[in-house]
């Protein structure tokens, strides 16, 4: 279990270190070229610590409440965080396409902590774990295309046009996840709102 709950935490922690390697790399001693080589290791360390933690909690069977809440959090904090980065800087998406995000994550949530303190626990839908893993993979295409844009290979203008496409098409999914899942949960969240 502290395996488990130490890779969740994990994710929350790099998430400032991402924004931090993001905004100044250059004080820490990287070079442009550099940036996008650390930014998808930081990727990658997180998303696999979102597997690991999953995987050693049903295998030695220590799934727990706690671990429940903490990890749709933990992966929450860390993809909002490279979201919020990405408005700034280098890739300058549009900030309110982030907020949607944030929107849909904290409406959600307040939802289930609502109907947990009313002794009912809302599950979670297909529609969000596709919804995490579309998220994840925008963030890994975005720095692809940082990639791309440091070699020189498309233009900084292109690589915001691009950007700004696919974080739009997984944003427009996001809110239509959202919107599902309150509906197919509609009738428990009713019930925990009349108790």
């Amino acid at each position: 279990m502290i395996i488990a709950l130490s890779l969740t935490l994990l994710r929350v922690v790099l998430g400032p270190v991402f924004l931090g390697v993001y905004f100044y790399y250059e004080e820490l001693g990287f070079s442009l070229l550099s940036l996008p080589y650390i930014l998808l290791a930081l990727l990658l360390v997180a998303e696999l610590s979102d597997v690991f933690d999953g995987v050693i909690a049903r295998t030695c069977n220590v799934v727990t409440d706690l671990g429940r809440v903490l990890d749709p959090m933990a992966d929450s904090i860390f993809r909002l965080t490279v979201f919020f980065a990405f408005t700034q800087g280098i890739v300058q998406l549009p900030l309110g396409l982030v907020l949607a995000f944030f929107y849909r994550d904290s409406m959600i949530g307040t939802l289930r902590t609502v109907c947990a303190l009313k002794g009912m626990a809302l599950a979670a839908r297909l529609s969000g774990k596709i919804k995490a893993v579309a998220q994840a993979v925008a963030c890994f295409i975005v720095v692809a295309l940082l990639f791309l844009f440091t070699r020189g290979v498309i233009s900084l203008d292109l690589l915001q046009q691009l950007s700004f496409g696919v974080v739009g098409l997984v944003c427009a999914y996001t809110i239509g996840s959202g919107v599902e899942y309150v509906i197919a949960s509609r009738r428990h969240i009713l019930q925990a709102i009349d108790r």
